[in-house]
């Protein structure tokens, strides 16, 4: 490293490389494995038709997400969140920031009364990893496909 580079010899101006592999799980509507330099997030996209209570008789969809960090990515071992009982305020941050992104940019009304639940986790972390979920979005197939986005 030195005084024109980042720790991993990337130039300051220089992003990580990024490699998306939709349809990495088998049983998801949608998935993909997001790799950001050493970053490894694996999110999928479940469709449950129903929608929050809320939302019942609108006629309108609902995205929402949920984040996690496996207890190992991270070069210390962590404590699994669901073990402590409370979700932390940054993995609240993340999951509200991931969900409202996806409803900002999707059709709820084309939805109906669907929930697409996104689920981000990371497998590795080695920055970058609130923005993993959104590089996804930006690649997934539209509604109405498949992971190979066909009809």
């Amino acid at each position: 490293m030195s005084e024109n580079s980042r720790p991993d010899g990337r130039a300051w101006d220089q992003l990580r490389p990024i490699t998306i592999t939709p349809g990495y799980q088998k049983y998801a509507e949608g998935s993909a494995l997001i790799e950001m330099g050493t970053t490894k997030v694996l999110c999928a996209a479940s469709l449950d038709d129903r929608v929050p209570a809320f939302m019942k008789g609108e006629g309108r969809g609902w995205v929402t997400a949920e984040y996690s960090m496996l207890p190992r990515a991270t070069n210390t071992r962590s404590i699994r969140e669901r073990e402590s009982g409370k979700i932390s305020g940054r993995s609240q941050e993340i999951q509200r920031l991931i969900g409202r992104s996806l409803r900002a940019i999707t059709d709820l009304n084309a939805l109906g009364e669907r929930t697409v639940n996104i689920d981000c986790d990371v497998i590795q972390a080695d920055g970058g990893t609130r923005t993993a979920g959104h590089h996804w979005v930006l690649r997934s197939p539209q509604p109405g496909t498949t992971n190979a986005g066909q009809k």
